[in-house]
C-alpha cells in the first residue's frame, strides 16, 4: 500500500478572507447535473491506503476531442487539475502548451509535503458530471519532454507515474482558485518557483501572472463554481471500497444546500485552530491526507510505528480522542478514533482505514478518516465563492 506520511496538501498562497457563509446565487435558471461519485479504494495503481478518486473529463479546449481519465485523486488540500502524461494517451500531444511571450515553455514544479510534480502546462476543457471549465491550464505530470530542473530536483523526489505517485492525477479542489497566486506573479526572493521558462533542456524559474496559473477547474464552471461537497458514508471498520459522492456548488442547487452545517472561516494562511488537551494547534481539512495527521508521540502518548509503517500510529488498542476547531467565532467537537496502522495493513483486501493515524508535529491535519460519515463543504475564495471556509 501507499502510505504517504503526510500526501499531497500542496504549497497554498496566503490570501486575503472575505467574510463566507454560502452564496446562494446561481448563473443559470436551469439546473445542471452537478454531481458524480467518488470512490475510496486501492486506486488505479491497487494499493492505496485510504485515497479518494474520481473521474474527469480532458479535452482540447473548444473541441470534442477528450479523453477520460479514471483513478484521479480527489484532494481538498490543493489547487488545479494535474494528470499523468501516460493517462492522457494520444490526447496530450494535442493539448497546447502554455508558452511566455518570448516563446519559451511553461512547466511547472507543483511542491507538495513530501514530493514534487514536473511537467508542462497546458490549456484544456475539463469536465465532471455535467460541468465544464473552458479553456484552464492543467498540468501534464510528465519529465520524459522536459527534463526536471535541478531547483525543482533539489526540492524533493519526484512522482512521474503511476508507480510513484499512485493515482492517474491530481483533482485540486481547495478553496483557492490558482495553485500559487500572487506569489509566484512577482519576481524576486519572494517568488517560491512552481514555473520555469524553458527552452529545451535549459529551465529558469520565471513569473506567471494569476490567469495563467493552474487554475482549480471548479471555479471556473459556467454555474455551481463557488464550491465543491464531499459526501462519504460513515464506516466504523477497515473495507475494501466505499462510494460517495462529490457535488458542485453550495446553495446553487437543490441538492447543495448548506443547511444547518456549522462553517468555520480559514485565516489568511488558509488554517484554523485546534484545540487538544488546553493547547491550540494549526489545523485544517483535507481530503488529500489518508489519515488523521497530529502532533507526535509525547503529545498523543500513542508509539509510532516501526518500520515499514513508520510514519504512523500504532497504539496497542484503539484510542479515542476530542479535539476542538474554531475559527475565533464558530467552533465544534470532533470525536475521532486512532488504531493501529500495522494491524489495519496486516488485512491485504482493505484499502478504507477509518482509524489511521500519525504524527505531524505541531499540527493537525484532518484527513481523509474526518470525511467518512460526514458532508465537507469547501467554500472557495472570491470571486468565485464567499470564502474561504469549510463547513460540515
Amino acid at each position: 500500500m501507499i502510505k504517504f506520511g503526510k500526501p499531497l496538501a500542496l504549497v497554498a498562497a496566503v490570501l486575503t478572507i472575505a467574510s463566507c457563509g454560502g452564496s446562494s446565487k446561481s448563473n443559470s435558471n436551469s439546473p445542471a447535473n452537478n454531481s458524480q461519485t467518488i470512490t475510496v479504494s486501492a486506486g488505479p495503481a491497487g494499493n492505496y491506503a485510504n485515497g479518494v478518486f474520481t473521474s474527469v473529463s480532458v479535452c482540447v479546449a473548444g473541441s470534442s476531442n477528450c479523453q477520460t481519465v479514471n483513478g484521479v485523486l480527489v484532494d481538498t488540500g490543493s489547487f488545479g487539475l494535474r494528470v499523468l502524461a501516460s493517462a492522457l494517451g494520444p490526447l496530450n500531444g494535442s493539448l497546447a502548451q502554455q508558452k511566455d511571450k518570448s516563446g519559451n515553455s511553461i512547466v511547472e514544479c507543483a511542491q507538495f509535503v513530501a514530493s514534487v510534480l514536473w511537467g508542462p502546462v497546458k490549456t484544456a476543457d475539463v469536465g465532471m458530471a455535467g460541468e465544464k471549465a473552458s479553456s484552464i491550464p492543467i498540468q501534464v505530470i510528465d519529465a520524459t519532454t522536459v527534463p526536471i530542473a535541478a531547483g525543482c530536483k533539489a526540492m524533493g523526489p519526484s512522482e512521474e507515474d503511476l508507480a510513484s505517485l499512485g493515482a492517474n492525477g491530481i483533482l485540486g479542489i481547495g478553496f483557492f482558485i490558482q495553485d500559487c497566486g500572487g506569489s509566484c506573479a512577482a519576481s524576486g526572493s519572494g517568488n517560491p518557483g512552481f514555473y520555469y521558462a524553458c527552452t529545451g533542456s535549459s529551465c529558469q524559474v520565471t513569473t506567471v501572472s494569476t490567469a495563467l496559473q493552474v487554475q482549480n477547474p471548479v471555479a471556473h464552471f459556467a454555474q455551481d463554481a463557488n464550491g465543491v461537497i464531499i459526501s462519504l458514508p460513515s464506516t466504523s471498520t477497515s473495507t475494501a471500497n466505499l462510494s460517495g459522492t462529490l457535488i458542485f456548488g453550495i446553495g446553487t442547487e437543490g441538492n447543495n444546500a448548506i443547511g444547518s452545517a456549522q462553517t468555520l472561516h480559514a485565516n489568511s494562511s488558509g488554517n484554523l485552530k485546534t484545540s487538544f488537551k488546553n493547547q491550540t494547534y494549526t489545523g485544517f481539512i483535507d481530503s488529500g491526507s489518508n489519515a488523521y495527521f497530529f502532533l507526535d508521540s509525547s503529545t498523543t502518548g500513542m508509539p509510532d510505528c516501526p518500520s515499514p509503517e513508520s510514519g504512523f500510529y500504532c497504539p496497542t488498542s484503539p484510542t479515542n480522542f476530542s479535539a476542538s476547531n474554531s475559527d475565533g467565532k464558530n467552533s465544534n467537537t470532533v470525536n475521532f478514533t486512532i488504531g493501529n496502522a500495522s494491524q489495519l495493513f496486516s488485512v491485504s483486501a482493505n484499502f478504507v482505514f477509518p482509524t489511521l493515524g500519525g504524527p505531524n508535529p505541531s499540527t493537525f491535519d484532518w484527513g481523509l478518516p474526518f470525511f467518512f460519515g460526514r458532508k465537507v463543504f469547501v467554500g472557495f475564495e472570491p470571486p468565485a465563492g464567499s470564502g474561504p471556509f469549510w463547513a460540515y
